[in-house]
């Protein structure tokens, strides 16, 4: 039913859990799961000409988006499961929702909030973001 699964993370609380929630789904379906961490790189949702790495090196935007993806696998049982890691830059929603188009998966798995520059409201900007830009079932994770 679900060969892939995204999981989009920025190692939250929240992302965490999804890809916890990701990790029995694809058990249950023997399915692969591709963990996403998206740099936010401010000029992407702006269009702004400014290079990101005039204002934070390549290097800490490489480690910080190491750190995510490393801090979301912490302490889980990933055993038996396929699991690509990945990081992209730009604006979250919309990387997040043009990989899920472009690379064909069968359901995105995130977190209802995370870091963004709006948390705290209802449902995160993210996950709002690609709730409205995806065909495939985006699954919340509370």
């Amino acid at each position: 039913m679900f060969n892939k699964i995204l999981v989009p993370t920025d190692a939250s609380e929240y992302s965490r859990r999804a890809f916890k929630t990701a990790l029995d789904m694809a058990r249950t379906f023997n399915s692969e799961i591709e963990l996403l961490f998206v740099t936010y790189v401010p000029e992407a949702y702006w269009g702004y000409a400014i290079a990101a790495s005039f204002i934070v090196p390549p290097e800490q935007l490489e480690e910080g988006g190491e750190l995510a993806l490393d801090t979301t696998l912490e302490g889980m049982d990933i055993e038996g499961v396929k699991i690509t890691r990945k990081k992209l830059e730009g604006h979250p929603a919309t990387v997040i929702a043009s990989e899920a188009e472009n690379e064909t998966f069968d359901l995105v798995v995130m977190g209802s909030h995370g870091y963004g520059p709006i948390t705290g409201s209802v449902l995160g900007s993210v996950s709002q973001g690609v709730l409205q830009r995806v065909k495939c079932p985006v699954l919340i994770v509370k």
